[in-house]
C-alpha cells in the first residue's frame, strides 16, 4: 500500500509543478478505453507518459522536462482515440 501512495503523491507533485496535465474524460467504458487513450496521448510530442483511470474518468499526462504541450493537442489526441470527450481539469 505504501508503494501505491508514493506513486500517487509523485503524480500529484508533478501536476502541481506543471510538468503534468490532468484531463477529465467522458465516454470510457472499460480498461481497453483507457489503454487506447494512453496510447494516443503518448504519441504526442513532449508527452513522457499517460495514466488513465476509467473509474475516475481522469487521465494524468506527464510531460517531458521543459516541454510546452498545448492542452488542445492533448484533448484532440483523446478524441482521436474514439468516441470520447475531454477537457483540462482546473
Amino acid at each position: 500500500m505504501k508503494l501505491f501512495n508514493r506513486k500517487k503523491n509523485t503524480i500529484q507533485a508533478e501536476v502541481e509543478a506543471g510538468s503534468a496535465v490532468t484531463l477529465l474524460i467522458e465516454g470510457m467504458h472499460c480498461t481497453s478505453c483507457g489503454l487506447l487513450i494512453d496510447d494516443e496521448l503518448e504519441d504526442v510530442d513532449g508527452v513522457r507518459a499517460a495514466t488513465t483511470d476509467v473509474r475516475t474518468g481522469r487521465s494524468v499526462v506527464r510531460l517531458d522536462e521543459g516541454a510546452d504541450v498545448d492542452s488542445a493537442v492533448l484533448v484532440a489526441a483523446v478524441e482521436a482515440a474514439g468516441d470520447y470527450t475531454a477537457r483540462v481539469a482546473v
